[in-house]
């Protein structure tokens, strides 16, 4: 294993022990010897594990100052509850050789944290991204994690085609590829699946300079690690360093549903994985929370539901529907929920129209200042609201017309919903000159066939 596993697209000369004299990359890899003074034993844990579906109805946060990486995002769900068994057992059923798993601790500004290894004992092949769906489907995961593998997958194989323009099934992966990281995407999967929780992430710091590819001399933050985060916030870490890389921004790409700073809710556990590196200004370490939702935790608490979203509103009289069209069209792009317009009767009998926007907390003055740039409204109103959700999450699905992406909706409010993604089925049904709607039927029927097959597992 390397001094630091950088689980990328890649194959990144971040300092491996292949004669590389490159130092910049995240180190959060599983070398030793690093000089922390810290030990890799492991020291359990003294409260009970998290029970399969502990997690459902409630929101997930990755608190990520430091950034992440698929080893960090394993070691601090371990370290929230997951059994270290959820993870070994996904792997045991991709039946791939050459390896062993390895969970232990490291402290960083006193914080003892769970870190996860993966030793790898032989060489490993590349793979290309058909090879690696090849793999997922031929193993024996239970169909919610293989779909969760196959999104995260999916996710990094499209940024990868798209900065290298190459064809999707062609993308090859070099280092994740490689077991190490193929371990990293399949045991978050896993972990995440067991815990059921909606997930959200902080902002991303990125780190600037220069990393060493297979390609040549990339810039930092890493182009597949920018393409995975689009729709993501960011922000400028002030460090050369890699903080987030790839393969961990397609866990987040495929499994959060949005940005968030710390949300409204009420935490029940907090989990801790460690980086390798030691950072100059802060430490190594990914925190995950596991709570309550903003309202069940303010009902829970005996209060008034605390207030988790805004809502954006401006009267227009004196715009063209195609101008307020267009403004929806912005309003969505720049991060808001949910943006509509109501027919209503202004003063003097002019009709108007109410536009209305669904924006969280942090995205409010943003998008009021849209409706104020993109209308001809003189003023907003906004008001707070709290939302109940279903917990959300991406599944793949294979059909005769392609990979189709469905949104899944969940949660103790009856059998789970399923929405294809719109955009995919169009783009399918073009492809093979079919109505977009027998995409859409083929997409849900194989949805309805895994859950079944789930089912009966």
């Amino acid at each position: 294993m390397s001094d630091h596993k950088h689980d990328h697209a890649h194959d990144h000369d971040h300092g491996h022990d292949h004669g590389h004299d490159h130092d910049h990359g995240h180190g959060h890899g599983h070398g030793h010897g690093h000089g922390h003074g810290h030990g890799h034993e492991h020291v359990p844990r003294t409260e009970a594990s998290l029970v399969a579906g502990a997690g459902i109805g409630k929101t997930l946060f990755l608190d990520a100052p430091s950034g992440l990486a698929g080893d960090m995002v394993i070691a601090a769900l371990v370290d929230l509850g997951v059994p270290e068994s959820v993870i070994s057992d996904a792997v045991a059923k991709l039946e791939l050789t050459g390896f062993h798993l390895h969970f232990g601790t490291r402290t960083f500004s006193g914080i003892v944290a769970t870190s996860f290894d993966v030793h790898v004992d032989a060489a490993q092949p590349e793979r290309t991204y058909g090879s690696i769906r090849q793999l997922l489907d031929g193993s024996t995961l239970p169909e919610s994690v293989k779909a969760r593998a196959h999104a995260t997958f999916h996710k990094l194989a499209l940024a990868e085609a798209k900065v290298h323009r190459a064809p999707l099934e062609e993308v090859h992966f070099h280092e994740v590829g490689a077991v190490d990281a193929i371990v990293d995407i399949v045991g978050s999967a896993a972990a995440l699946d067991w815990i059921g929780a909606e997930v959200l992430v902080s902002p991303l710091p990125m780190g600037r300079g220069f990393v060493r590819a297979r390609h040549g001399v990339l810039p930092l933050p890493a182009p597949a690690a920018v393409e995975c985060l689009a729709g993501f916030d960011t922000y400028d870490a002030g460090i050369d360093f890699e903080l987030v890389t790839p393969t961990g921004a397609a866990i987040v790409a495929a499994h959060a549903s949005r940005s968030s700073r710390w949300p409204t809710m009420a935490p029940e556990r907090v989990g801790w994985g460690a980086g390798t590196k030691e950072l100059a200004d802060r430490p190594n370490l990914l925190r995950v929370v596991l709570g309550a939702a903003a309202s069940s935790g303010a009902r829970a608490l005996g209060g008034d539901q605390a207030a988790t979203h805004v809502v954006i509103e401006a009267n227009i009289d004196d715009a063209t529907g195609e101008l307020i069209g267009h403004a929806i069209e912005v309003l969505l792009a720049g991060g808001a929920l949910d943006a509509w317009a109501t027919p209503v009767t202004m003063k003097k009998g002019r009709p108007g129209l109410a536009l209305s926007v669904l924006a969280t907390v942090e995205r409010a003055d943003a998008l009021a200042a849209a409706v104020l740039r993109e209308t001809t409204s003189i003023g907003v109103r906004r008001y707070p609201v709290s939302r109940l959700e279903r917990p959300r999450r991406m599944v793949v699905v294979t059909t005769r017309y392609g990979d189709i992406p469905l949104k899944v909706s969940e949660g103790s409010f009856g059998p789970p919903q399923a929405k294809p993604e719109f955009d995919a089925c169009a783009t399918a049904a073009l492809a093979h000159g079919v109505p977009v709607r027998e995409v859409l039927q083929a997409a849900l029927a194989a949805f309805n066939g895994q859950r079944e097959l789930d089912l009966r597992g």
